[in-house]
């Protein structure tokens, strides 16, 4: 099995500027690659884990947010970091539109993402890192069974950020994205 290296996406990958869908509006956060780069050289898998509450709420289409997802990837491909997989969720329980209002177990902090990441691309959770920006990021890891969790606190304003168990000593506060490259080779 092989660890991955769990990210969000809007916060952690690109800098959030609410419901970002376009190349124009999508910033990457400084270290993404770096940190990528040395999951990859040691054998982990990066993985996007994503709530795209955004195609739910109507404001973008799922094409609109695969477009970009493609773009995203080829540049991570480009930068020697690929992304091993994506996983998000359109769905929101109270403000989505039509098919998309649903109380989703993709959604987080439920582990539903990771969950069918850890199945279909054959992840070790236990030995696994995720990197969010709100506390539902850090539940959802937990729940799924993720052992190290790192709560990027640089970009992050929102309320939630002390949710999801940072109680636990498996859950770091970090500043920046290069703060969590010691992680990846000596937290087991």
């Amino acid at each position: 099995m092989t660890r991955a290296l769990f990210l969000d996406r809007d916060g952690v990958i690109n800098v959030d500027h609410g419901y970002v869908h376009t190349v124009e509006r999508f910033d990457f956060v400084e270290g993404i690659f770096d940190l990528c780069r040395a999951a990859v050289s040691r054998g982990w898998a990066p993985v996007v884990i994503t709530n795209q509450a955004g195609i739910g709420r109507g404001y973008y289409s799922e094409a609109a947010f695969e477009t970009l997802t493609r773009w995203m990837r080829a540049r991570f491909e480009t930068e020697g970091a690929p992304i091993s997989g994506v996983y998000h969720c359109p769905y929101h329980p109270e403000y989505g539109v039509g098919r998309y209002r649903l109380d989703s177990f993709d959604r987080k902090p439920q582990p539903g993402m990771l969950l069918r990441a850890r199945d279909e691309l054959g992840l070790d959770l236990a030995a696994s890192v995720m990197i969010g920006d709100t506390g539902s990021d850090m539940l959802a890891a937990r729940r799924a069974g993720v052992s190290v969790r790192c709560l990027l606190v640089a970009h992050s304003d929102r309320s939630d950020a002390a949710e999801g168990g940072l109680e636990s000593a498996h859950t770091h506060k970090i500043s920046s994205l290069r703060e969590a490259l010691p992680l990846l080779g000596t937290v087991f």
